[in-house]
């Protein structure tokens, strides 16, 4: 079987084997027979695949794993074209899940002739055409690949398999998908039968991705589901999980839904979708004069709003729809007419604002937008329900489960976000003008108050301005944990100020020689980072692949990673812990500001206009490193340019020292750094406190401490 030659980069060989970027990077010139690089670029070389495995094996350096972290990185590290040897395996794991567990460990522990012989029976006996793939077997799937298949199916079975293939699958960047989170799936999923009804008996997604929609459908009770997907490679991966895991009929076919819909004369109990969001080339000119466009034809910045026509064309009359949306379609001028319409009509009937973290981009806080098929008999128009669950009242506490998002956001509860989002659902349908408003958090709006010359929809500003929108004993309780947070931000301050003491040098200051951080360069005991601008990926915000980037921007605000990608950048520089990050331009006579990467920002991508200084961990300690290249001297020297100052890093200098001496100075230097986080902690946590405050006083949910005596009356300043 022909194998393509498989390549890792340095990112990939500290994954494969437990160490850090700089481990790796202190291997390469450390041991002569390390792998040689045999592509890739000089600030990113790949290595040969297998060389690299068994040269990490020898050394006892590649950790044991299991068949699932087999397969994935297998797969992962196997041929140029990501996701494509996954692709080839679904219809072999569509026949083998026809077989018993007998019959897959038989395969798995056959030597090589017979198992082929096996497998090709397996295929031509499970796979039928409405399979919806086909065998035999491909003969480019590498023996490695294969062989790691059946050590996972045999030991975890066939679904756990599928769950990696999932996950590779939907990597490829060539389909700038991300598959919906299954807990954001069965909650959408719930909103088509929220009550005691009887789950919709047929569901179609046209944008079905990998699948997960409709699978959590075929799971909830749908018999029935279809889905139409633009690539061919998730579309075969939809068809393959619902095969495997559900007994619903299902019908998936590939193309575009918006130019040419594979489904003319579908009429669904449900709809779900998770459109693809900001797609300017949606086919406006193609479909202009398409029936689909009830509400008028979406202008071609407002893809979105067709998605969301497209999904009422194919409701049977009650049937409802659940779309995942980006919040600009609430509010944008563009689409103000079109919003108006489906308001008018019937056809929206709620919008759920989800917390940041419920999905791809996890920075922004998406919609759920509740659809129904207008009833022609019924012109009255029906209240709009506005739903936006506290932020607070959704989040995990950080030390329930010790998650904590890459973002410092705390983990998002489901549960909660669940028991919050369906019993309102749930009694708004039962009685939707006598909805009862939750102050600040849900109201149902008639829609004469939403039909202003705005028409936005945002859940938050609704629930904020409607009838009964302030609840007193709700600010009061905000404000009195504002400022409990508050008290224990100071007293953690006050507690990193109770230092050591600073010891004098004496009558003259210490010295020491000191050498450019070029020359630390050519011996090696730093390696300098940069991404150039041609090399660089644009940065997008809301983009859909999740590639987290650190820009100039999260450096000088001392920030989590917040840049993000939605293409694979042609140059990477991969953000390891110990990383020492600065930035190349000065903004006027601000101090530098240097950071060293923690264990969090490990894995983000280096922004443009970032030096990234990697010290080699046996000769300078990286806080050491830090706090000498940030001093005001340091940096003065080594700026150059007038109007625009730029910082040359091979011009810092850095003490000589010896590495005990090193760490007293990184330790001082990480306690300085300690300081200035409880710092901006305590004015970050002040700010939020006293917008709290100040609302609550403006809003007449709060009162000034007074005397018993006096007394309130209105005055007249006429």
């Amino acid at each position: 079987m022909p194998q393509s030659a498989a390549q890792l980069t340095a990112a990939e060989i500290s994954r494969i084997a437990g160490v850090t970027r700089a481990t790796v990077s202190n291997w390469r010139r450390r041991h002569p027979d390390f792998p040689a690089p045999v592509g890739g670029t000089d600030s990113s070389p790949a290595y040969d695949a297998e060389q690299v495995r068994t040269w990490l094996s020898e050394r006892g350096q590649l950790p044991r794993r299991t068949p699932r972290e087999e397969l994935r990185d297998t797969l992962r590290t196997t041929g140029d074209e990501i996701g494509g040897p996954a692709v080839r395996l679904l219809p072999l794991l569509t026949a083998l899940a026809g077989l018993d567990d007998s019959e897959r460990a038989l395969i798995a522990g056959s030597p090589e002739p017979r198992q082929w012989e096996l497998l090709d029976r397996a295929m031509t006996e499970n796979l039928t055409e409405s399979s919806g793939v086909r065998g035999p077997l491909p003969d480019e799937v590498p023996a490695t690949v294969l062989r790691s298949l059946l050590e996972c199916v045999a030991a975890d079975g066939v679904l756990a398999a599928l769950d990696v293939l999932t996950e590779v699958i939907s990597e490829d960047p060539e389909t700038g998908t991300n598959p919906t989170p299954r807990p954001l799936a069965e909650l959408m999923v719930s909103l088509l039968a929220p009550g005691e009804e009887r789950f919709p008996k047929s569901v179609f997604d046209p944008a079905c991705g990998a699948g997960g929609l409709l699978l959590a459908a075929a799971e909830a009770g749908a018999a029935e589901v279809f889905g139409q997907e633009v690539h061919d490679s998730l579309a075969a991966l939809s068809s393959v999980r619902l095969d495997v895991a559900s007994s619903a009929e299902r019908v998936i076919r590939t193309g575009d839904s918006l130019r040419a819909d594979a489904f003319p004369r579908l009429r669904a109990a449900g709809v779900v979708g998770v459109p693809p969001y900001g797609v300017r080339d949606w086919g406006h000119e193609d479909v202009a004069y398409d029936p689909r466009w009830v509400y008028g034809l979406p202008p071609k910045s407002e893809s979105e709003l067709a998605w969301v026509q497209h999904c009422l064309a194919h409701l049977e009359p009650g049937g409802r729809a659940v779309l995942l949306l980006p919040p600009g379609v609430a509010e944008r001028a563009s689409g103000r007419r079109i919003r108006s319409q489906l308001v008018r009509s019937g056809a929206l009937r709620a919008v759920i604002g989800l917390p940041p973290g419920a999905a791809v981009p996890s920075h922004l806080g998406l919609h759920l937008w509740l659809l129904a098929a207008p009833d022609p008999e019924h012109r009255e128009v029906a209240p709009v329900l506005f739903l936006q669950p506290p932020a607070e009242e959704t989040a995990l506490p950080p030390d329930s489960s010790g998650e904590q998002r890459a973002s410092g956001r705390a983990a998002l509860s489901w549960e909660a976000l669940r028991e919050r989002v369906l019993p309102a659902w749930r009694d708004f349908l039962a009685d939707p003008e006598g909805f009862e408003a939750v102050p600040g958090v849900a109201c149902a709006r008639p829609a004469v108050d939403v039909l202003d010359e705005n028409v936005d929809l945002t859940p938050r500003r609704q629930v904020h301005t409607g009838a009964g929108a302030v609840d007193p004993e709700r600010r009061h309780d905000q404000v009195l944990r504002s400022w409990q947070r508050l008290q224990r931000a100071g007293s953690e301050l006050l507690d990193s100020l109770d230092g050591p003491e600073w010891r004098s040098a004496g009558s003259e200051p210490a010295e020491w020689r000191s050498a450019t951080v070029a020359d630390l360069l050519r011996g090696g005991a730093l390696e300098l980072h940069r991404i150039s601008t041609s090399g660089a990926a644009e940065e997008t915000a809301g983009a859909e692949v999740a590639w987290r980037v650190l820009t100039s921007a999260d450096v000088w605000e001392h920030a989590v990673p917040s840049g993000s990608t939605g293409q694979p950048p042609s140059e990477t520089v991969e953000i390891a812990e110990g990383d020492v990050i600065l930035p190349d331009t000065l903004k006027g006579l601000r101090q530098v500001p240097v950071r060293v990467a923690t264990a969090e920002e490990a894995g983000a991508l280096l922004g443009r206009q970032l030096y990234l200084l990697r010290p080699d961990p046996e000769r300078l300690d990286a806080w050491f490193l830090a706090g000498f290249l940030g001093s005001e001297e340091n940096t003065n020297s080594a700026t150059t340019g007038s109007s625009i100052l730029r910082l040359d890093a091979k011009r810092l200098r850095v003490p000589l020292v010896a590495p005990e001496r090193q760490r007293g100075y990184g330790d001082a230097f990480r306690r300085l750094h300690a300081m200035r986080e409880s710092a901006r902690a305590v004015d970050r946590i002040a700010a939020e406190a006293l917008r709290e405050t100040t609302a609550g006083l403006t809003e007449g949910a709060l009162l000034p401490p007074t005397d018993d005596s006096e007394t309130e009356s209105d005055v007249d300043y006429r």
